[in-house]
């Protein structure tokens, strides 16, 4: 069979069900990237997304690929070096064996893609390369000029179509199937009218992206809001460096824009452009060697302490001055596209930019191949926690990740199949209840704004904590909206858990009343699993970072 099997009626409270050997919940790069592979080794895979099938986080995505490709990189540039990179963005947090081990397979992931059809920008000499922060070659590749996200999903999209790959279009995940022994054997799903199903499969790939949503301003679409993270948690799964939520130093800045904004990509900085403050001044002058294409977390720092010491009181947003970006609306059509939706021309004036809730660094624990800790159950992509982020995301390592850990995660589960080492499906009951706490979004989103945003400090992490105890209301998950809201408000808990535990300031995770890093204490990553009630607690032994 190349498809799953549906049947007309469940033995649970569900109103259908259906059977595969594979359910991938995500539609993004390391979703599809998986559901193609376990494809072509004969799985039958089912893949399951929120909206429709191109409309997950990958498609906005600007910046590109951070690749070393053989015989088309600068002088002196390696893998090596694409690897130091990467530890040194991490802050110490990293897993460096991870991070040669991803990194260097790269080049194949991309050679890949480019095999299914995504067409890459080209120069006189090969494909177009650029830098980002945090890199110390031009090494990022890119298409469409900053569409690259929008021509990989493209492309992926397409492969799936003409691979007849099945799609559950507007269907949300709202618990996994678990055998007596904990194994995972399926999900249960709702459909937008909220009629419940379940799916049954030995095996279920967590593929759903991030938790952007749990901040008033993120780049991130409406979709990402954690309930990947939230379901593996419920599953019994380990998460780590949750606290690490990278912010974006530059999306554009509207007066009171809320949810998704615009994201004006570091490869604008790449190609000269300067940060500068109200006065003209530039924000990064002397804060960092690489200046404005310095790592993520010291721009959108830098940022946020120069909009504190604006004259007058905090300001509200900084600017990219792109002015001498020679052909910015060729090189960066959809920036320039959103700019002048509000009224701005990059050419002609700076853009007003701030940071905003960009990647989680942390997530499900995982190997390089995807397994996690429980069985039946795997990840990869943004929901991931592999050990190549560690404190803080070099940029365009994401879309990297989200192709070799696709494919891997799919080779892992048809050996693991093959092995007879996943449940039988049959055995998986959803949980006892399907009711969860659920904090009131626009709250939940203020007080994490406030609180728990770039910069912590232990009184506003407990009035965070404080706040949504309070507000959280036990509510059935019947609708997607509630499935939503509770994944919002259980993973907000776990990182206001974890934020207040490390008593340091490292990578992304910025503690005003602890601004030191302190490598003798907190060189480690902190896990994190559900107590018996629900309740994230921070386990006692520690995940060691590689040296």
């Amino acid at each position: 069979m190349t498809g799953p099997v549906f049947t007309s009626q469940s033995k649970t409270c569900a109103q259908w069900e259906a059977r595969a050997d594979l359910v991938v919940l995500g539609s993004g790069v390391a979703g599809l990237t998986a559901a193609l592979r376990a494809r072509q080794l004969g799985l039958r895979v089912l893949v399951v997304t929120k909206a429709a099938v191109d409309d997950g986080n990958t498609r906005w995505a600007q910046g590109g690929v951070a690749v070393v490709l053989d015989g088309e990189h600068d002088d002196g540039d390696s893998v090596a070096a694409h690897a130091a990179d990467t530890v040194t963005a991490g802050a110490g947090l990293c897993d460096a064996a991870a991070v040669r081990d991803i990194v260097g397979a790269g080049p194949a992931a991309v050679a890949r893609l480019r095999a299914l059809g995504a067409r890459f920008d080209a120069s006189s000499t090969g494909l177009a390369r650029t830098r980002e922060g945090g890199h110390s070659a031009l090494r990022v590749v890119h298409a469409g000029g900053d569409a690259t996200g929008a021509e990989v999903e493209r492309a992926l999209v397409a492969e799936a179509g003409g691979r007849r790959v099945p799609v559950l279009e507007r269907h949300v995940a709202v618990d996994a199937l678990r055998t007596p022994l904990g194994e995972v054997a399926g999900v249960t799903v709702l459909d937008p009218h909220g009629v419940p199903g379940v799916l049954r499969a030995p095996a279920v790939l967590v593929a759903t992206g991030g938790l952007g949503q749990l901040y008033q301003a993120t780049s991130n679409p409406e979709v990402a809001t954690g309930d990947g993270l939230a379901l593996a948690l419920r599953a019994g799964a380990l998460a780590a460096d949750v606290e690490f939520v990278q912010f974006h130093p530059t999306v554009l800045y509207t007066r009171g824009a809320r949810g998704r904004c615009p994201l004006v990509t570091e490869a604008v900085r790449g190609e000269g452009a300067v940060l500068v403050d109200a006065t003209g001044a530039p924000v990064m002058r002397g804060v960092h060697p690489l200046g404005d294409l310095a790592p993520r977390d010291v721009v959108s720092a830098a940022i946020t302490r120069r909009m504190a010491q604006a004259p007058g009181g905090v300001d509200d947003h900084v600017y990219l001055d792109a002015t001498a970006v020679p052909g910015f609306a060729r090189r960066f059509p959809t920036v320039h596209a959103a700019c002048a939706a509000a009224g701005v021309d990059p050419a002609r004036q700076p853009i007003p930019v701030t940071p905003a809730a960009h990647f989680a660094c942390g997530g499900v624990v995982t190997g390089i191949d995807g397994r996690t800790t429980v069985t039946g159950l795997y990840a990869a992509g943004e929901v991931a926690r592999t050990g190549l982020h560690g404190a803080n995301r070099l940029a365009s390592n994401s879309l990297l990740e989200g192709l070799v850990l696709g494919e891997r995660a799919a080779e892992a589960v048809a050996a693991d199949l093959a092995a007879g080492a996943c449940a039988d499906p049959r055995l998986g009951q959803p949980p006892e209840t399907d009711v969860a706490p659920v904090a009131e979004r626009d709250s939940l989103q203020r007080v994490m704004s406030r609180y728990a945003a770039i910069g912590r400090d232990a009184e506003g992490l407990a009035v965070a904590g404080s706040v949504l105890d309070l507000s959280s209301v036990d509510s059935p998950l019947w609708t997607q909206e509630a499935v939503e809201d509770a994944a919002l408000t259980l993973v907000a808990a776990a990182l206001i858990a974890a934020a207040a535990r490390r008593t340091e300031s490292r990578g992304c995770h910025v503690r005003t009343d602890h601004p030191g890093r302190d490598d003798a204490a907190w060189r480690h990553s902190q896990p994190l699993r559900l107590s018996p009630s629900g309740q994230p607690v921070l386990a006692e032994k520690i995940v060691e970072a590689a040296s």
